[in-house]
């Protein structure tokens, strides 16, 4: 029997009124009204790297499909309505574990199955020295095998749907080419690569810099090196995370210009910590983990960050003041840019999932503040 229902809000785009009709779970009209309605209406987030929220770890060797499911929630209850849980660099066993484990959350659990397309894998080939690797395990960083990735798709039920690793391995390009020939998106990231080792990773099929700036050397030199190799390469979309911690302001702002909008997005790369209350956890990624009151999630003693402590929702205004952009321009960066590399979600059009989000903008802080999260037109989060 098929249902049909309307949600109103207001634009960010135009300011003004808009009607959404809904019918079994996908747009069905959308409309103009005169409504005066504070509270904007959009398209839900959709955040590609997602390690964990508020002491819910995908990474602790320990995963289950009840904490995915937990997880799921917890992202709408953040507005976020469809994202890529992430796997770091870990053991193979591990690795096999957590896809089995997300795939049956899938099957036994229709709110992960909507909001979960699939999955990211952040390493294990990325960069063995201290710096560009980050917080992940030196001892698990290994070269890109197919005969691994084959059995990352036979234990998922072909769920990798993102592949992060460094390009300077003599494998890389031709496992690139091997999986992007299979749909799967391939991204440089916590690397220490030449500029040729990047231009080639993109001429094999590479198509993403994982949060670009970050998961590099301390220092390199000024030119050339490989994060101007990535922001030159126009076949490259730039992630980049607008927490105030990964990236300085100015720095953002040039990234973000050197890209143009049609070739960055927001990533959140929330770890398990995020949301967390201030102090120092032991976690089985990065070891002594400090959780600071501004968010800044680092290994303890080191200048290194461990993942980031805040949710996209409030990385949006913080892009906002950073590089000067608009609401509807910090909005398509975590909505219908992301939305691109997983079906062309995170757009508001006809016959497209009615994954919406309402929410209000506070007037002092310019924090935003969630009120309806829904999943193919059902509500799943009420403020």
């Amino acid at each position: 029997m098929s249902t049909e229902k309307t949600i109103t809000g207001r634009d960010p785009v135009t300011g003004g009124g808009i009607a959404i009709t809904m019918r079994d779970g996908r747009i069905a009209a959308i409309a103009e009204t005169d409504s005066q309605d504070e509270t904007y209406l959009t398209p839900g987030l959709v955040d590609l790297q997602v390690n964990g929220y508020a002491g819910l770890d995908l990474n602790d060797g320990a995963l289950t499909p009840k904490r995915v499911s937990e997880l799921t929630r917890i992202m709408a209850g953040l507005g976020v309505t469809t994202y890529l849980p992430t796997l770091v660099t870990g053991s193979r066993e591990r690795l096999l574990d957590g896809l089995d484990a997300i795939a049956t959350a899938r099957r036994e659990d229709p709110l992960c199955a909507r909001m979960i397309p699939g999955v990211h894998m952040e390493g294990p080939s990325i960069a063995p020295e201290d710096g560009p690797r980050g917080a992940h395990p030196a001892e698990h960083v290994r070269p890109p095998s197919l005969d691994e990735f084959n059995a990352w798709q036979k234990a998922s039920g072909d769920l990798v749907r993102l592949v992060t690793l460094a390009p300077e391995y003599e494998e890389a390009p031709a496992y690139i080419r091997a999986i992007t020939a299979q749909g799967v998106h391939v991204a440089i990231g916590h690397s220490s690569a030449t500029p040729e080792q990047v231009h080639a990773a993109a001429e094999a099929g590479a198509r993403l810099s994982t949060h670009l700036g970050n998961g590099a050397a301390a220092l390199m030199p000024r030119h050339p090196n490989l994060i101007w190799a990535q922001l030159a390469d126009d076949r490259l979309t730039a992630t980049l995370i607008a927490d105030g911690h990964h990236l300085p302001d100015d720095t953002f702002k040039t990234m973000l210009r050197a890209k143009g909008l049609e070739r960055t997005l927001l990533v959140s790369d929330s770890v398990a910590l995020a949301g967390m209350e201030p102090g120092i956890y032991r976690q089985p990624i990065g070891g002594d983990v400090e959780v600071r009151a501004d968010g800044r999630v680092g290994i303890a003693g080191t200048p290194y960050l461990a993942g980031a402590g805040l949710p996209l929702i409030a990385n949006i205004p913080i892009a906002m003041r950073m590089a000067g952009l608009s609401l509807a321009q910090a909005l398509r960066l975590a909505t219908a840019n992301p939305g691109a590399f997983v079906d062309g979600r995170g757009v508001m059009k006809l016959d497209a999932p009615a994954d919406l989000i309402r929410f209000s903008i506070d007037g002092k802080t310019g924090a935003f503040e969630l009120k309806t999260t829904l999943v193919h037109g059902e509500e799943v989060y009420s403020a």
